[in-house]
């Protein structure tokens, strides 16, 4: 994380600098979009690095949610970051500026391999929310060196200056895509929705499929940090005395099916909840 965000960060400044010089403005929204991934990358570090402190008193899930915390923050930075290349792209389309092509390729090129680089380290990494959305926005910047290669081209050999305001939206599509989506994902968990990939449905039929339990009520499923499920349940069960028995194989075949290994079950017994049943009159 730390070796990328170097990177990042590096070349950014250089991305910046090549584009003021050479009027890009393919460079420039690039480079906001770099740096931009640079303050995601050092967020997501610091709260990687939170995540694993140990839980406390006053906190005792522990930090886990500062990861969620950080991509929801990184996704509605990521946002502002569009508005700023949208407008200045309307504006250069309005009023169309020189723009030196030969430097926009060189800097793209670099940018390109740079970028390459910087997602395989991601990808190698912990399969986090915050290293999904990391990973996410350097795609994006991998795409965007690749426009930004296209449009130096373009001018050098065209001059068709207007080739780099255009793909400059095309670089705003792809971080909206990134944004929007990590942006839901975050919001889902911190409001403690059901996982995107688990069902409720389907997790409380498996529960009451295991031998002894009769019947499962008040189950939920939540998020406690980007790589932790949680799940509490009540369970009717025939014969408490099999208790033991039961809770082993759901929590095992909760934590081998789905991956949920934080479990609370409450054990109710059938036939008291069945003698509070109304009988017909």
């Amino acid at each position: 994380m730390k070796l990328a965000l170097a990177l990042t960060l590096g070349y950014a400044a250089i991305e910046a600098l090549a584009g003021w010089w050479s009027g890009s403005l393919a460079l420039l929204s690039d480079a906001g979009h770099m740096v931009s991934d640079s303050a995601s990358l050092g967020l997501a570090a610091l709260a990687a690095w939170a995540a694993r402190r140990p839980p406390s008193a006053r906190h005792s899930y522990g930090l886990g949610r500062a990861e969620i915390v950080a991509a929801f923050v990184n996704a509605a930075f990521m946002l502002v970051v569009l508005v700023w290349i949208t407008v200045s792209a309307v504006q250069r389309l309005i009023e169309p500026q020189t723009v030196n092509g030969e430097a926009v390729v060189a800097v793209a090129l670099v940018g390109l391999l740079l970028n390459a680089a910087v997602a395989l380290i991601l990808a190698r990494g912990e399969k986090t929310m915050n290293i999904r959305g990391a990973l996410l926005h350097v795609m994006g910047d991998l795409l965007g060196s690749i426009a930004a290669l296209v449009s130096g081209a373009v001018i050098s050999i065209t001059g068709w200056v207007a080739i780099d305001p255009l793909l400059s939206f095309f670089i705003c599509g792809l971080i909206l895509f990134s944004s929007l989506r990590l942006l839901r994902d975050a919001l889902h968990a911190l409001m403690e929705g059901v996982p995107l990939h688990l069902s409720l449905e389907e997790i409380g039929h498996a529960i009451a499929d295991i031998n002894g339990v009769r019947s499962v009520h008040d189950l939920h499923v939540w998020t406690l940090s980007s790589d932790r499920i949680a799940l509490s349940a009540h369970l009717l069960i025939d014969d408490l005395t099999d208790w033991e028995d039961v809770l082993r194989a759901v929590v095992q075949m909760l934590d081998k099916r789905y991956g949920i290994a934080h479990v609370t079950l409450q054990p109710e017994p059938a036939a008291r909840m069945l003698q509070r049943m109304p009988g017909p009159r």
